[in-house]
């Protein structure tokens, strides 16, 4: 019976938390602007060429080269900060707020062993995370364990976010789909300069909610194994803001007026629909298994008021070989208390990875 209740509690935390942050006046709702007119067409078009016909086509993506300054420096550690151009092409670049060309990223090293013998990840934003430290504090005590961690900033968050932003509250569903796209071609580029500048011997990228979505999407497109670890994460943005908590926090009547004054008077249920239909290019179900099934682990929470848990099952089904781990607690709660078990999942997905090849 305590159980239950608890499980209520994580639940009843989750939304009175969404309650707070996104149905009070304190922060303006998600796309508020509208739908993003002819970006919204370009993004669609762009996230349907993900899937090249033959395999290996997108690789390798554009070589990255950041400017690094340290930050700090011990005996055993060194954190560095760099910034690189967004390795997006002129399509994307032409739709992206210019505030978000540059991308940053956080860099925390073992200085102990030499590369090859140590793993890294990288760590992308789940919603609302514009700096670095919640996921440095999640990677520094994976130092011991010679695994580095490399942090995005995504596009839209921190200093990339544009001027007209509040928080992380997206103007339009066009930027949405944009900030996923842009986000999957940086941390391919950071996977490959990884692997081929910086010769770590394994690789892996983890994501927290939306974080965890472009995580999956990156593991499945990457070309070599690497741990691939989404974290409270649902199989699809549909998910997250046409059933969980984020249906409260989406500006459905501005899309609705949006929608009648370029095509036709609609309902508010066609608007919910139109939006699923455009959100199903973010269904990770749709895109290939990674190379190593094994290193697969999703971690997820049983009581969670964001994720359905038949969205994390969609996505062991469609990715066979995949673990799925439960944490007691609702999201809220399981982002605050449940770090070790996604250092865990971290650890245990790297060691079902080969180390690479030394070509020494």
């Amino acid at each position: 019976m305590v159980t239950v209740n608890l499980g209520m509690l994580h639940y009843i935390l989750d939304h009175v938390y969404g309650a707070f942050v996104h149905r009070t006046k304190l922060s303006p709702p998600f796309f508020s602007r509208g739908w993003g007119g002819t970006k919204l067409e370009l993004l669609e078009r762009l996230i349907s060429q993900l899937f090249p016909e033959v395999e290996g086509q997108n690789w390798p993506p554009s070589l990255i080269q950041p400017v690094w300054k340290t930050v700090w420096e011990t005996q055993n550690a060194c954190l560095r900060e760099g910034v690189f151009r967004t390795p997006c092409d002129d399509q994307l670049l032409s739709a992206l707020p210019p505030e978000s060309h540059n991308a940053r990223v956080a860099f925390l090293v073992p200085k102990s062993v030499p590369p090859q013998k140590m793993a890294c990840v990288v760590h992308l934003a789940g919603t609302g995370d514009h700096t670095f430290e919640r996921r440095l504090r999640l990677g520094g005590p994976l130092l011991k364990q010679n695994i580095a961690t490399m942090v995005l900033e995504s596009p839209f968050y921190g200093q990339r976010r544009p001027m007209l932003q509040r928080g992380a509250k997206l103007l339009c569903v066009s930027d949405l789909l944009l900030l996923g796209r842009a986000t999957i071609e940086e941390a391919r580029s950071l996977l490959y300069w990884l692997d081929s500048e910086a010769g770590f011997g394994k690789m892996g990228v983890c994501g927290l909610s939306m974080g965890g979505v472009h995580a999956a999407m990156v593991g499945s497109l990457h070309p070599t194994p690497v741990a691939t670890l989404p974290f409270l994460s649902p199989h699809s943005a549909v998910v997250a803001f046409c059933e969980g908590i984020l249906k409260h926090a989406t500006a459905w009547e501005a899309l609705r007026e949006d929608l009648a004054a370029k095509e036709a008077a609609m309902t508010l249920e066609e608007v919910r629909q139109r939006m699923r239909n455009v959100l199903s290019l973010t269904d990770v179900t749709r895109f290939p298994l990674p190379k190593n099934p094994n290193a697969i682990i999703f971690v997820a929470a049983t009581d969670d008021g964001y994720i359905p848990k038949h969205s994390v099952l969609e996505l062991q089904k469609a990715w066979p070989g995949s673990e799925v781990r439960w944490v007691t607690g609702g999201h809220v709660s399981s982002f605050l208390l449940h770090n070790d078990e996604f250092r865990k999942a971290i650890v245990d997905g790297l060691n079902r990875l080969e180390w690479k090849e030394s070509l020494l």
